[in-house]
């Protein structure tokens, strides 16, 4: 419901204050509920005031520190004080645009001392020092100023794009950080299986060869044992042949060999013997080398 009144009487609303005059002077407050004037005494109902909070966004434009501009959207919530009501009713036609004038002028006091980034970590300090001059303002003219929040900043779109791109490269350049990382780390490790690989392979080939070297050893003795009249060296001479014969055969069955050149004769057995031999020889000197 609204206020009602006449000549002779009104009614006001709660949440508001009436203001009574007579004879043109401020006479005394009147309280929510019904009200009886008398006319021909000069008295009547010259306004009425709301006692809620109201909220004034106010808009600003700025430059920081570091020379960008900004638009701050600041939230104000006021009230009149109703002991005050008087003050709030006589001394302010325009109680918005003077709040809207005292906020102006401190912010534009305020942020040109803050880069964009101090201005965006310090918003609250703002904000506060906001409410600290309009109530000491304000108060003077019967308002209370209940809150005042810093509802955004707004850069300019293009300082919008670069804080953005900005932001982008740093994560770029940290997530490139990690990768590398992480990519040496596994080169290490790969290097290091290889380099265990290679000295587990050469413990094995050493291996086989002992192995290969004591068989033909446990033949030589086996076969000198059994055939009287025979050496050392011929019975070594005759298994260096079948295994020579053994390989030729090897090769010829193997699909993936079409054509080997070897070169084979009478007087050429007795050279890969030797040096199937010396071959042997030589790996059973080295042998134990390798197993250390």
């Amino acid at each position: 419901m609204g206020n009602t009144f006449c000549i002779l009487g009104g009614c006001i609303d709660q949440a508001s204050v009436g203001v009574v005059e007579r004879w043109g002077r401020f006479e005394h407050i009147a309280e929510p509920g019904c009200h009886f004037f008398n006319p021909l005494a000069g008295q009547w109902l010259a306004g009425v005031l709301s006692t809620r909070i109201n909220s004034l966004d106010v808009k600003i434009e700025t430059k920081t520190k570091d020379n960008v501009f900004v638009q701050l959207v600041c939230s104000i919530q006021y009230r009149v004080v109703k002991a005050s009501a008087d003050d709030a009713f006589y001394e302010l036609q325009n109680p918005k645009e003077q709040i809207q004038a005292y906020v102006f002028d401190v912010v534009r006091a305020l942020v040109p001392m803050m880069t964009l980034d101090a201005l965006f970590e310090q918003k609250g300090e703002v904000a506060k020092s906001v409410l600290e001059e309009l109530e000491k303002v304000m108060g003077a003219y019967g308002y209370s100023i209940e809150h005042i929040l810093m509802v955004d900043i707004l850069p300019d779109p293009s300082v919008r794009k670069a804080m953005n791109e900005i932001n982008a490269a740093q994560r770029l350049q940290l997530a490139s950080v990690y990768k590398g990382e992480a990519e040496k780390i596994l080169q290490v490790k790969r290097a290091e299986a290889e380099a265990e690989a290679k000295y587990l392979g050469g413990v094995g080939v050493a291996r086989q060869r002992q192995a290969i070297t004591d068989g033909l050893r446990e033949n030589i003795l086996n076969f000198s044992d059994k055939v009287e009249g025979t050496s050392a060296k011929e019975v070594m001479d005759l298994i260096m042949i079948t295994q020579y014969f053994d390989t030729i055969r090897d090769l010829g069955n193997s699909s993936k060999n079409t054509t080997v050149f070897l070169p084979h004769g009478p007087g050429h057995v007795r050279d890969i013997s030797d040096q199937i031999r010396n071959g042997m020889m030589e790996a059973a000197a080295s042998a134990p080398v390798n197993d250390v």
